[in-house]
């Protein structure tokens, strides 16, 4: 009998449902899965069904057939090789540390560029400074930042340095550094934000 533990662990990599997408990709039945095993089709529907965890000679038996290594079962899903995300699909959302209680605009309203994409490496923003917009609030992520101006000019503050930032400059940082956000211009301001995730 496996450990709570260790059944928590395996259940995880789910085997049993990728053992029986293969075997349904194939077009496979039991029967037949077991005649070129040499496993019983009730002892492959307990594996397929999660009752049961094959031993590493049983799965690569299963494995073998199948043309895959051990490896297949132990991989985490598959990573999503695309991800779109249409004008028409973004949420805009206000800067959460600004003042929200109405009486001034938030520093800035973001969208999410990247938000469908699984396991990001990096996260994407499409960001607006209104006219009446207030410098943020310093904030700080332990990573690093690129912004690039679509339109008007941004003041970043990095630390104690001020950087102005006009239409089509951009600009790399280490944001574990307290930084701000300010719209400089008389007219709004946008910019596509970057962070490393």
């Amino acid at each position: 009998m496996l450990s709570e533990t260790l059944t928590a662990g395996l259940e995880h990599y789910r085997i049993g449902p990728k053992i029986r997408a293969l075997r349904l990709k194939k077009k496979l039945g039991l029967v037949q899965l077991g005649e070129h095993t040499g496993l019983s089709p009730a002892m492959l529907s307990k594996i397929e069904r999660g009752q049961l965890f094959p031993t590493l000679p049983t799965l690569l038996r299963i494995a073998l057939v199948f043309g895959v290594g051990l490896e297949h079962f132990f991989l985490e899903e598959e990573r999503q090789a695309v991800a779109v995300v249409r004008r028409g699909e973004r949420l805009r959302l206000p800067d959460l540390s600004g003042d929200l209680s109405g009486e001034a605009e938030p520093a800035y309203f973001f969208e999410s560029l990247d938000f469908p994409a699984t396991d990001r490496r990096m996260e994407s923003f499409y960001a607006e400074f209104p006219v009446r917009s207030k410098p943020s609030k310093p904030h700080e992520h332990g990573s690093a930042e690129f912004i690039y101006v679509i339109e008007g000019q941004l003041v970043v503050t990095v630390g104690d340095t001020d950087h102005v930032l006009d239409e089509g400059d951009a600009m790399y940082f280490d944001s574990s550094v307290p930084h701000v956000y300010r719209r400089e211009s008389r007219s709004m301001c946008a910019a596509i934000v970057v962070v490393a995730a």
